[in-house]
């Protein structure tokens, strides 16, 4: 799976300047991470799910991004990241799957460009039916002050996605910072070639920890009819956001390969379900 190795490699590129003259790997306010990062499952489905090849190749779905989901049954309304979904009535800015690698300032090495080039063309569409919701959030820093926001955030994605439609795949990501020093946009609201920055210090790995036992608590589900995500996974990543190169964490508080919350497992647990769910599209 290459999905990790793009993000870390993206994310080692800092962003466009704030309206301080600072670019950061990693801004609070922005989601470009989520972007990358669901880019990047995206990538690695195209790759593992011979079904959804042949739904895109036919034509028979497409993307959108920043879906608004209802919940039928409470109203509550949730933006999703990114969705796989037949096409529907209306229009969308069109734009290809390719297309968002500039947009969303991905790197990608040459093997990446070449398996990219061997996928049918993907095309962002008018949201008809939902077939995957995808939500990504982060972690980076004050993990014991953010868990409560992340593990809301999270569960009401997949109370919204199925309220929505049951039958559609609800899938989360999640990064977590294990680096002990961070640099946070929000605590250098100034322009930092004039000033130090102020460098927050995380207790590691206790924090990540932490963060990453609290995201197993978030409800799943093995069929449909009941609540909580299809598939969750967990990245750790080590980003001091201080133009330092981002690094994956492959050893504990990672997830283990064989752990339902491995990178590798959400991908395959994702193209198994949706192989099964909607082999009759």
């Amino acid at each position: 799976m290459k999905g990790p190795d793009i993000l870390v490699r993206s994310l080692s590129q800092p962003g466009k300047p704030d309206r301080y003259g600072n670019s950061w790997q990693y801004h609070s306010r922005s989601d470009r991470h989520s972007k990358i990062a669901c880019w990047g499952v995206l990538y690695d489905l195209l790759e593992v799910c011979a079904l959804l090849r042949s739904h895109v190749e036919r034509g028979a779905v497409g993307f959108g991004i920043n879906h608004l989901m209802r919940d039928f049954r409470t109203g509550r309304k949730k933006d999703l990241d990114l969705v796989i979904c037949t096409p529907g009535s209306g229009h969308a800015k069109s734009k290809t799957f390719r297309e968002l690698v500039d947009d969303y300032q991905i790197i990608l090495n040459e093997d990446e460009r070449r398996q990219l080039d061997r996928y049918p063309d993907l095309t962002r569409v008018s949201v008809g039916s939902v077939h995957l919701a995808l939500e990504a959030k982060a972690c980076m820093t004050a993990h014991i002050k953010a868990l409560p926001r992340l593990y809301d955030e999270l569960n009401s994605s997949h109370l919204a996605i199925h309220g929505s439609s049951d039958y559609a795949i609800a899938a989360g990501f999640t990064m977590v910072n294990l680096a002990d020093r961070f640099v946070s946009a929000d605590l250098n609201k100034f322009d930092l070639d004039k000033y130090p920055p102020q460098v927050s210090e995380n207790r590691q790995p206790d924090y990540c920890l932490r963060a990453v036992e609290k995201i197993r608590e978030i409800p799943r589900r093995s069929q449909t009819g009941n609540e909580g995500f299809d598939a969750l996974g967990i990245v750790v990543v080590d980003c001091r956001n201080d133009h330092s190169p981002v690094k994956l964490v492959s050893k504990s508080p990672a997830p283990s390969m064989d752990e339902i919350f491995h990178y590798d497992q959400l991908i395959r647990r994702i193209a198994h379900i949706y192989e099964s769910r909607f082999a009759n599209i």
